[in-house]
């Protein structure tokens, strides 16, 4: 007698992460509900169950659903502002995200960065609510319920990072009516009321696809002098955003960790544990490394960040130590995109360079570090990150059959070494069909770029940016945006 179930993925080559790392040539999984209920053969699924869709996955490989670990809402409406000038763009983040930005601005970007993951298959993503120098739009709970509507009508899954902005305090935001502006300062406990409220309303929506994390600004006085200035005020946001995120059972992260401010984090502020997950950790010390062991705290590496470039995350290291390492795009802002095929093999390249071996990071590693490891990370690893029974039917079919792919053998090579998001034929989160051979079916595509594109317009004309579209002057026919070359120390040469 045959089982009903809602879908059967039939006759692709299933890449499961799971406990046994199986690969299984024409495999099969079935979904009921929200759930994977059975792995295997074609034969085997096609004898057992019955279902009410069928999808054909021949010559495709079938994926747990991509997961990145770091990223930043607002900034898919901030791609390459500044032309290069990495000064200017985060000033750019400061301004827009304060005083330029209104509730549409937040949901035409949501709708717009979640169109993009769900096409290249990253249906988990970690959202910073702001960037540039940690600065957060925490001033009212809007902001980020728009957000999570955009999250919630696209289907994907996502957890949203709040915290208070960066010392000092009171911080000037502003609120838009139209044209009209009106600027107002905003406190520490203005701050705090706000991701309160954030978290009472939003945390566990959509069917507990859309979830909250807490963040805070990284304390580094030994990097930065003005850190040292305000360290009182650094001290008192660890305690009462710890205290937050244990209260409610949330996740902890933070965005721009380097060498020493990770053992400061544990020693001095008690930041580290088994439910943190720090991000970019550059240059780290082996006194870092060994408090992330100790504590259980994890690292997501993000190769193609700005600050991968000032410095290195020891990667390989940190995974000989036992530390679990995550991967992740930092966002679509200022040169990068939520494709997690191309940080995959980023993360190869680049640290096969620094020991110059190009065994370093097997390829199935790096797959694990955009799965099941970083749903470890994110304390979701019990239900999402691989294929196996009883966890979340979150899918991705990749179509195999491209000349860049072919031959059709040695499927985990092919995924990360020549794959693309743009090979993602069929997106699932919650087993439920978002994108079904390239066609989105929970957002009109046209729509939302249109709307991403009036909201961008109408943030540059009110923050004034519109300069920093223009081209640099040494654009073209010069090896650096400055006009001259910088030696191996980092000084201006003529």
């Amino acid at each position: 007698m045959t089982e009903f179930v809602d879908l059967l993925i039939l006759r692709g080559t299933v890449i499961t992460v799971d406990p046994q790392r199986r690969v299984i040539e024409d495999g099969a999984l079935a979904v009921r509900g929200d759930r994977i209920v059975a792995i295997g053969s074609t034969a085997e699924l096609q004898a057992r169950f019955h279902a009410a869709r069928t999808l054909d996955a021949h010559r495709k490989a079938v994926l747990p659903g991509l997961i990145d670990g770091h990223a930043h809402a607002g900034h898919g409406l901030l791609k390459t502002l500044g032309g290069g000038d990495a000064a200017a763009w985060m000033e750019a983040c400061r301004v827009i995200y304060t005083l330029g930005s209104d509730e549409d601005f937040w949901y035409a970007e949501a709708r717009l960065a979640a169109l993009e993951r769900l096409r290249f298959g990253a249906t988990t993503g970690v959202c910073l609510f702001g960037g540039g120098d940690s600065i957060m739009r925490v001033d009212h709970p809007r902001y980020a319920t728009r957000h999570c509507d955009a999250v919630a009508q696209a289907g994907t899954r996502s957890v949203l990072a709040i915290g208070p902005s960066r010392p000092p305090a009171p911080r000037i935001y502003a609120t838009w009516n139209g044209d009209a502006r009106e600027d107002h300062p905003v406190s520490w406990e203005q701050m705090h009321e706000t991701c309160e409220e954030i978290i009472t309303t939003q945390h566990g929506r959509a069917d507990g696809r859309v979830n909250i994390c807490v963040t805070l600004p990284v304390y580094q006085p030994q990097h930065d002098p003005e850190h040292r200035i305000h360290a009182a005020d650094f001290r008192a946001q660890a305690a009462q955003y710890a205290d937050m995120a244990r209260r409610h059972g949330l996740g902890f992260t933070q965005d721009g960790h380097r060498a020493g401010t990770l053992k400061l984090a544990h020693d001095e502020l008690g930041l580290l544990g088994p439910r943190a997950f720090m991000s970019h950790s550059i240059d780290l010390t082996p006194e870092d490394i060994e408090a992330c062991r100790a504590t259980g705290t994890s690292i997501v590496h993000n190769p193609s960040a700005i600050m991968s470039i000032r410095g290195r995350c020891p990667v390989p290291e940190l995974i000989e130590a036992g530390v679990n390492v995550a991967l992740g795009s930092d966002g679509i802002a200022p040169d990068r995109s939520y494709d997690m095929f191309r940080h995959m093999w980023q993360a190869m390249h680049y640290h096969r360079r620094h020991f110059r071996d190009s065994g370093v990071l097997p390829h199935g590693k790096v797959l694990e570090m955009a799965t099941i490891d970083a749903a470890r990370a994110l304390g979701l690893a019990d239900d999402i990150g691989s294929l196996e029974v009883g966890k979340k039917a979150d899918i991705i079919l990749v179509d195999l059959f491209k000349p860049h792919l072919m031959p059709l053998n040695m499927p985990v090579y092919r995924i990360t070494s020549f794959a693309s998001g743009a090979d993602v034929s069929t997106t699932i989160v919650n087993g439920r069909i978002l994108m079904e051979d390239g066609r989105v079916l929970t957002l009109d595509e046209t729509e939302v770029m249109e709307a991403a594109q009036a909201a961008t317009d109408r943030m540059l004309a009110r923050t004034g940016l519109h300069h920093l579209l223009d081209a640099p002057a040494h654009l073209w026919r010069a090896a650096h945006y400055s006009g001259h070359l910088p030696d191996r120390t980092g000084a201006a040469t003529a």
